[in-house]
């Protein structure tokens, strides 16, 4: 008999306008199914592996920018088979979960049982900042500047981070705040979810600044139904949001590797333009999200490696290497053509550079062994030498936030001033 099946329309019911059946019938994109051999050898949900599959039937192309329904449309054409791993969890063949079994304490915070956790949550806290504190003002000079090539780049990776932060919070809300019963996580969660929010208001507001075109700009910001290259990376998220199909470690691993893989290149493409000194609202934007994002992907892989049932290698490694894949050809999408210093070529490189790396910190071994085509964007993990009193660097961090309770409030006669 097979795995019993459920369809994403819930998950995408949130993203599209309500028309009534018969002109979503008439707006619906056509579909393309993945060849049988190649999504059994690449794909994160098909897998010759008895152990821990599932599979994808077809997937939509996206509509002409006037359509709003492409959502509702995908929502009839996708169907998951529940895994082997969630079957096995629901038949209650796994050990139990500490991080998922009831916690009758789990409405108090104190004593701390989990300082992992937590310290990660005060590294979060330590790190809040609001979208006021980006100045765009000079950024236009510099935007008017660039070539088209330059800016389709720029635009297309835009459209998609406007999007994607929403799509975490869709799966933090439903489903992770609730599933997880440790209240130092919960904190980290919750604190996450108002993060998000910040850098989707964020990305939004460099769209509206750049994007003068009203057409252009609603394209943009609704690149889920307009931009085929961002709708595949956003439904290769939304159905890892589906808890009825797959176990919370599949899950859990799916978006580490959303803040890990999906969102390194554009990030390095956003440092490149900060290389040759240009955009400096959209570079310092860019530095504050992508420390907050490297948390969230380093809280994801904690998490997974505080758990009992971990996947095998080789279902972790099957997820990662099919998000290579569709993050590639988004990269080959949003940069055509040869750029200085930046080209498609070498932006594959540093996504399986970054994959690898992922992969180790799940506890897998490397699988692309590619170097780091970019030596600049070691940048990213040097001390902030910005002026303070220019501006606010990128590794600033609250005062008193992060530090041993019990050396909070102590006055000193023996410091130095």
């Amino acid at each position: 008999m097979p795995a019993p099946t459920t369809t994403l329309e819930q998950k995408f019911s949130s993203l599209s306008t309500k028309e009534d059946d018969s002109a979503v019938a008439e707006k619906a994109a056509p579909t393309f199914v993945t060849p049988t051999k190649e999504r059994d050898s690449n794909s994160s949900l098909s897998s010759d592996d008895d152990n821990d599959t599932c599979t994808s039937e077809s997937y939509p192309i996206a509509p002409s920018p006037d359509s709003v329904s492409s959502a509702a449309a995908a929502a009839n054409t996708i169907t998951i088979t529940k895994t082997d791993h969630k079957l096995k969890e629901e038949r209650g063949e796994l050990a139990p979960e500490p991080l998922l079994v009831a916690n009758p304490h789990r409405f108090v915070i104190f004593p701390i049982k989990d300082n992992d956790l937590w310290e990660m949550y005060k590294k979060a806290e330590a790190s809040f900042w609001t979208a006021e504190e980006i100045d765009l003002g000079a950024d236009m000079t510099d935007w008017v500047k660039l070539s088209d090539n330059e800016r389709h780049f720029i635009t297309h990776i835009l459209a998609f981070f406007a999007a994607s932060d929403g799509i975490v919070n869709e799966n933090l809300a439903q489903n992770f705040m609730t599933e997880l019963q440790s209240p130092e996580g919960r904190c980290f969660y919750g604190f996450q979810i108002a993060v998000e929010n910040i850098h989707s208001e964020t990305y939004s507001l460099l769209i509206d600044t750049y994007i003068k075109d009203t057409n252009e700009k609603l394209r943009l910001l609704h690149a889920i139904d307009t931009v085929p290259c961002v709708q595949k990376k956003a439904q290769w998220a939304l159905q890892w949001c589906d808890a009825d199909t797959a176990s919370f470690a599949e899950r859990c691993v799916a978006f580490c590797v959303v803040e890990g893989i999906f969102f390194s290149g554009s990030f390095c493409a956003i440092f490149w333009l900060k290389k040759r000194g240009l955009m400096p609202g959209l570079a310092f934007s860019n530095e504050l999200i992508s420390r907050d994002e490297g948390l969230h992907c380093d809280f994801a892989c904690m998490v997974y490696n505080k758990l009992v049932n971990k996947l095998p290698s080789e279902r972790i490694v099957e997820t990662v290497t099919n998000a290579v894949d569709i993050e590639k050809e988004f990269v080959s999408d949003a940069l055509p053509v040869e750029l200085i210093g930046m080209n498609s070529n070498l932006m594959q490189q540093y996504i399986e550079f970054c994959a690898d790396r992922l992969l180790v910190a799940l506890g897998t071994s490397k699988h692309y062994n590619t170097p780091n085509p970019f030596e600049w964007m070691e940048m990213i993990s040097l001390q902030g030498k910005t002026n303070f009193f220019e501006k606010r660097v990128g590794e600033y961090a609250k005062s008193g936030v992060g530090g041993a309770a019990e050396d909070n409030h102590c006055f000193s006669m023996d410091e130095d001033f």
